[in-house]
């Protein structure tokens, strides 16, 4: 059995919003807006130029210009829109032929306001920011909370399996978020996104260390750790999506808030991650550090977690029977070399019927992000792993070890 006395972290509770502005979505995905004229048109991202204010009454309010849309079907999800009697097509215009929008869950507070947030602080918590549809999509994938009945599908990576995971990687106020914070468009996911998904504890297996995420690496026991402080540069931004609600006693993630301003790793006397990888070392050392300086962020399930990935933190320690999924993200500048292939499982997911099920914005965003290129003879290249070359390399690592 585990002491309970020991988990001393401070618990940030972010509670269960009671708004949420709306998202108008245009049939190609990108979203209704007002630009800086003060005219409504379609954008494919999400700040606060596309969030809207559904009104008792049932129209939409813009929240930063003087305009109103009217719902043509007042209690429809999908419906035509109109802005001062005209009928609004695809582009947020009047000149052409009218279209249907998707009434669409938004934020619960300004994008502008949490990236004020996430600047000051190092970290952010979108709160329920998934559409309660989607929480239950990528609960059903994960085999947890509603669906733990279920025996996950480890033929497939889950990211080919249900479109829900590439419309949780797509989601836009995130995304401009992170574009923002690290002051680059361009990015890119070091890795495919994946599920983890935390079991009781049992007293005896590994338990993750203290560390600084991808590609600092700090405590990590990984090549390619980034040897000096980056500064004003963000080399990355964590995206941790909290499928089942994160709370402390059901393994939610714990962090050292603000260490992402040190610019260095955690310290060793914490229990980095290098030393409770090796096995025996739990049984030996205990846990690694859970006192008061640690913080535990609580959040309801389809809240997303965005923190610099200089900030020190670790697995939690799931002491709940039922199992805690989060889908893990890490995200870098196009400069930084990939953690991980993704080539191998984008394919996979455009030979999928998920891939069908995506609108144009969703697949784009996606290609944007899982897609590492580099310029070549002709034009850009897409960069992916050389299956030939990697089994030469691994044929003369074994004429090596024979000498």
């Amino acid at each position: 059995m585990i002491d309970t006395e020991i988990f001393q972290e401070r618990v940030v509770k972010v509670p269960t919003a009671d708004h949420h502005y709306t998202l108008l979505v245009a049939p190609d995905g990108n979203y209704l807006g007002v630009d800086q004229e003060g005219f409504t048109a379609t954008f494919p991202y999400a700040n606060d130029r596309v969030m809207w204010d559904e009104t008792d009454a049932g129209t939409f309010r813009h929240t930063i210009a003087d305009i109103e849309i009217v719902k043509k079907s007042p209690d429809a999800n999908v419906c035509q829109l109109t802005l001062e009697g005209n009928t609004l097509d695809c582009f947020g215009q009047t000149i052409s032929e009218s279209a249907s929008y998707n009434v669409s869950h938004g934020p619960e507070r300004l994008p502008s306001e949490y990236l004020k947030f996430f600047r000051e602080n190092g970290w952010v918590c979108l709160t329920s920011i998934l559409s309660p549809d989607l929480v239950e999509a990528l609960e059903k994938v994960a085999c947890t909370d509603r669906f733990a009945h279920l025996k996950i599908d480890r033929s497939s990576n889950p990211f080919s399996q249900s479109p829900a995971i590439a419309r949780t990687t797509a989601e836009p106020v995130s995304l401009w978020l992170i574009r923002q914070y690290m002051q680059i468009d361009d990015v890119r996911v070091a890795h495919t996104p994946g599920l983890a998904i935390l079991d009781r504890d049992d007293g005896k297996r590994i338990v993750q260390g203290w560390h600084s995420d991808y590609p600092y690496h700090w405590g990590v026991p990984a090549r390619g750790q980034v040897p000096t402080p980056s500064g004003e540069t963000v080399l990355g931004v964590q995206r941790n999506v909290c499928v089942s609600p994160f709370t402390k006693v059901g393994g939610a993630t714990a962090f050292k808030l603000g260490s992402h301003a040190l610019d260095q790793g955690p310290p060793k006397e914490w229990g980095v991650a290098s030393d409770h990888y090796q096995e025996g070392y739990r049984e030996t050392h205990g846990l690694p550090y859970m006192g008061p300086e640690a913080d535990i962020i609580d959040a309801p399930g389809g809240s997303i977690i965005l923190y610099d990935s200089r900030t020190w933190h670790r697995a939690g320690v799931n002491r709940t029977d039922q199992k805690r999924a989060a889908l893990l993200m890490a995200i870098t500048p196009m400069y930084v070399m990939p953690k991980n292939d993704t080539s191998h499982s984008y394919k996979a997911f455009l030979a999928s019927d998920v891939y069908k099920e995506l609108n144009d914005r969703e697949r784009i965003e996606v290609e944007r992000l899982m897609v590492h290129q580099f310029i070549g003879p002709g034009g850009q290249y897409a960069i992916g792993a050389d299956r030939e070359l990697t089994a030469t390399l691994h044929a003369r690592q074994q004429d090596k070890v024979s000498y």
